[in-house]
């Protein structure tokens, strides 16, 4: 093993950690093609990154380097990626990762300041349990076998996919929740969120600084190339999401989260639900404060016939991907915050908390 200089250190303690993680998410191919990256004695990964080590850079330069694989633009690495059909040993990539590295490392450097675009449909599993505990919670008093409908405000939305996320199927282990649709979410929840309650979307609307557009090849290329290319299960129900979404309308306007929400106010006959999920870590603290700001003033002026909640799935560490995250809700009028629940990043399963 090469011993790392001083202006590699860094790196190779960054990429070395991604590849724990990868390993811990079930991503052999990553955990092995970033194990090697830390230890190349010809430093083209490092070359590639420079100083920008954080997590969001490592994966951008392995979505990067996905779409020049799903493009057709790099024959000899597709014939190690799955999602392109290729059928050699995905843990033998690295020879063919590396040329590609070296071949396009001005394309895949201006990648690094991408924002990875995962809109990772298992994230659905703390969704849609949330918005059931919101439905739950929401019964009128004088009709309690209905509830409030829901309208649904997601920031970071990329294409809106979990917009739609009503219109999936969750299994779990009393059964299945939802209709039948092309995306069926296995081992969905470990206890259950309150899956008799009425729930009904009459709005779906999100924001995102650079949104996807599945109706093009391009987009639908975009948002594979942020899905582990030996995650058969995380690209088939991606793919199973897409046909969702060209049948189920949802609205993403490209806007940043605080500008999305500045004046947002309660609505009479909804509730009002705004949702995250993994994007805290790529808000300055300004946007942060701005974010929360407009929800709690938003809460603020609530009312039982007009409630508000601040929905959100994020990491206890934002941000790592590797660590447990978990399901927060606050409901107004008068709510404080709970947890409902625990996950790992790409949200299956969901483990519900035995008071939900």
């Amino acid at each position: 093993m090469r011993r790392a200089g001083p202006g590699t250190a860094d790196t190779r303690r960054a990429l070395l950690g991604q590849a724990r993680a990868s390993a811990q998410l079930g991503s052999p191919m990553y955990a092995e093609l970033l194990a090697r990256a830390a230890d190349d004695p010809g430093g083209v990964v490092t070359g590639v990154l420079g100083e920008r080590t954080e997590t969001g850079h490592i994966l951008g330069m392995l979505g990067t380097v996905h779409r020049l694989v799903l493009e057709g633009r790099v024959p000899e690495l597709a014939a190690h990626y799955p999602t392109a059909g290729g059928t050699s040993d995905p843990l033998e990539a690295w020879p063919a990762f590396r040329d590609v590295l070296a071949g396009h490392a001005a394309e895949i450097r201006d990648g690094l300041l991408d924002p990875p675009q995962t809109n990772e449909v298992g994230r659905a599993a703390p969704l849609v349990g949330g918005l059931l505990t919101i439905a739950d919670a929401c019964r009128p008093a004088h009709d309690p076998a209905r509830s409030l409908p829901v309208r649904l405000l997601e920031i970071g939305a990329s294409a809106g996919l979990n917009l739609r996320a009503d219109h999936f199927r969750f299994l779990h282990e009393s059964g299945a929740y939802g209709p039948e649709s092309p995306v069926v979410l296995p081992d969905a929840w470990r206890g259950l969120p309150p899956v008799g309650a009425p729930l009904a979307v009459a709005e779906r609307r999100g924001c995102d600084p650079n949104p996807v557009d599945t109706s093009s090849p391009a987009g639908r290329r975009r948002l594979l190339s942020y899905v582990w290319p030996d995650q058969a299960a995380r690209v088939a129900r991606l793919r199973a999401a897409f046909e969702v979404a060209a049948r189920v309308p949802a609205t993403v306007v490209e806007a940043g989260a605080a500008d999305f929400l500045d004046g947002l106010a309660p609505e009479p006959g909804v509730v009002t639900v705004v949702w995250h999920s993994t994007m805290r870590a790529y808000l300055s603290q300004e946007e942060a404060a701005r974010v929360d700001r407009s929800i709690e003033r938003a809460g603020a002026a609530a009312s039982p016939d007009a409630p508000v909640a601040h929905l959100s799935f994020e990491g206890r560490d934002a941000s790592r991907l590797d660590v447990q995250h978990v399901v927060t809700l606050r409901l107004w009028p008068g709510g404080e915050p709970v947890v409902l629940g625990e996950g790992p990043s790409h949200g299956l399963p969901t483990t519900w908390s035995p008071s939900v």
